[in-house]
């Protein structure tokens, strides 16, 4: 299966692909999300919580690497841009949640060590620099009920 290219105008587009997938996603499902600052990871996690049913506003969590949201699955937020390189006490304890029953949207995945990105879903977010507010989001999974949710 190659990747699936979604284009968007609006950051609201970028939510709804979240909640569709979030809509969709079973218990041990791990996005990997890649791209520039500002391109919409974090509005994409927005959306995934949603189709989760969480109800707790979500917003990055650059400053304490990891939140924790309740919804119909539990969703564990990450976000590693802060960091270089990970220790490996901090690796132990990312890994216990990316293969937790609940999903996992981790934030600046390039970071992860090659071991935790496998059997994962990467979502690259791309900036239209003709249009500030349009992205380009490139699905890249094995999972087929990922894939028909953003069909």
């Amino acid at each position: 299966m190659g990747p699936v290219v979604l284009r968007v105008a609006t950051p609201e587009q970028t939510r709804e692909i979240g909640a569709r997938l979030g809509r969709a996603a079973a218990a041990g499902d791990r996005f990997l999300l890649q791209g520039p600052f500002g391109a919409g990871k974090t509005t994409f996690v927005q959306g995934l919580a949603a189709g989760l049913e969480v109800t707790t506003p979500v917003s990055s969590p650059s400053f304490v690497i990891e939140t924790r949201y309740r919804g119909r699955l539990t969703l564990y937020h990450i976000d590693l841009y802060r960091l270089d390189s990970i220790e490996d006490a901090l690796v132990e304890s990312l890994e216990e949640d990316l293969y937790a029953d609940g999903v996992s949207a981790v934030e600046w995945a390039e970071h992860l060590p090659a071991r935790l990105r496998e059997d994962s879903t990467l979502i690259r977010f791309e900036i239209d620099h003709d249009n500030e507010s349009a992205r380009s989001l490139t699905l890249i999974t094995t999972q087929a009920h990922l894939r028909d949710a953003v069909k």
